[in-house]
């Protein structure tokens, strides 16, 4: 083996352990950086739930839910049926 060769040889390797350790700065790099952003959501959930606790709970509105499902209209109002409006569209010169 000539000492090109040898030098080749090292070169390769210690490439490849530089490689080998930037993959490990970065992977500890994103792991510091996802659990940085765990424990601020932990703080943040902690912080919502005391706020939520210390709070006096809210009167829910159920004559408006109430009233959102009928819609507003009034019961006396009918729509017109499906013959009915047919045949109003043919005579006002639309075909269907």
């Amino acid at each position: 083996m000539s000492k090109d060769d040898r030098d080749r040889a090292e070169a390769r390797t210690s490439k490849a352990e530089r490689a080998a350790q930037d993959a490990k700065s970065g992977r500890s790099e994103r792991d510091a950086a996802a659990k940085a952003v765990i424990d601020n959501m932990a703080k943040l959930k902690a912080l919502r739930l005391a706020r939520e606790a210390a709070e006096p709970p809210r009167a829910t509105a159920v004559k408006k839910k109430a009233a959102a499902k009928t819609g507003g209209k009034k019961p006396a109002e009918k729509t017109p049926a499906l013959a009915a409006w047919l045949a109003g569209q043919q005579s006002g010169g639309r075909r269907t």
